[in-house]
């Protein structure tokens, strides 16, 4: 189980941010995402702070801004959301560019665009920097329930494994006539979907019981959370950001 697995988000660097324990990352991007969530929408200067917060992270990540820039495009429903916001609205309105747009959308459309964007950077940095293995590590350290952290490291290991299934039973569809592209064939799609849960279904009982045959209790391995575990230097120093961004939050706050 302790076998390393990467991910499509993880760029390997030798970096100082890919060097700090996982623990530490976690607890500074949701720090950072909180209090970033609780700055006002009024105090923009705030988020350009905050923005160059990220900025500076992901320069010390070596991470670029393409890369970052491309892979948050996952946020483009909430995007299309806050667009639509201003129109849809109600209240006072203003002309924007000949448009009369609601002036409480406006801001909530900023609100969402700004929340939203410097919390999908976070998360991307902090998988960029850490693999997934070292991910459910750092959860683990962070006292996360054991059973999420269970879940988690079993769809880890066996993910791909599950993968490579629906893909020969694909192809086995496809090698004998069957085309699932077409609406008429999606009663066979539905039974392979049936029949793949099975299978994982009967992995997942035959590996539970093998691992309590080797001594499995239902935790994680003990070498798992004192191997590599964050020092106080380590903490004080992945505290910087965090630290400032509640500093930039308690101030907008303050001054709003």
């Amino acid at each position: 189980m302790g076998a390393g697995h990467g991910h499509v988000l993880y760029r390997e660097s030798d970096s100082p941010v890919h060097r700090l324990p996982p623990e530490v990352k976690i607890a500074a991007m949701v720090v950072f995402t909180i209090a970033v969530v609780a700055t006002p929408r009024e105090a923009f200067w705030a988020f350009g702070a905050y923005a160059v917060l990220v900025a500076a992270v992901a320069a010390l990540a070596r991470v670029g801004p393409r890369w970052l820039l491309s892979r948050a495009l996952i946020e483009l429903p909430f995007v299309l959301f806050a667009v639509a916001l201003p129109f849809l609205g109600t209240g006072d309105r203003v002309e924007v560019l000949g448009l009369r747009l609601s002036e409480d959308g406006l801001h909530g459309a900023w609100n969402i665009l700004a929340k939203g964007t410097l919390g999908v950077l976070a998360s991307l940095l902090l998988a960029a920097t850490t693999t997934t293995r070292d991910l459910i590590v750092g959860l683990d350290r962070l006292h996360c329930p054991q059973v999420l952290t269970q879940i988690a490291t079993f769809m880890l290991r066996y993910l791909d494994v599950l993968v490579g299934e629906a893909r020969r039973m694909r192809v086995a569809r496809i090698s004998r006539g069957d085309d699932p592209r077409f609406l008429w064939q999606l009663r066979g799609f539905a039974a392979g979907i049936g029949a793949l849960f099975l299978r994982a279904f009967e992995r997942g009982e035959r590996v539970y019981l093998a691992m309590l045959s080797r001594g499995y209790t239902g935790r994680m391995p003990a070498v798992w959370q004192g191997e590599g575990a964050a020092s106080a230097g380590q903490w004080l120093v992945a505290a910087t950001v965090p630290v400032l961004a509640a500093s930039i939050a308690a101030t907008a706050l303050v001054l709003s």
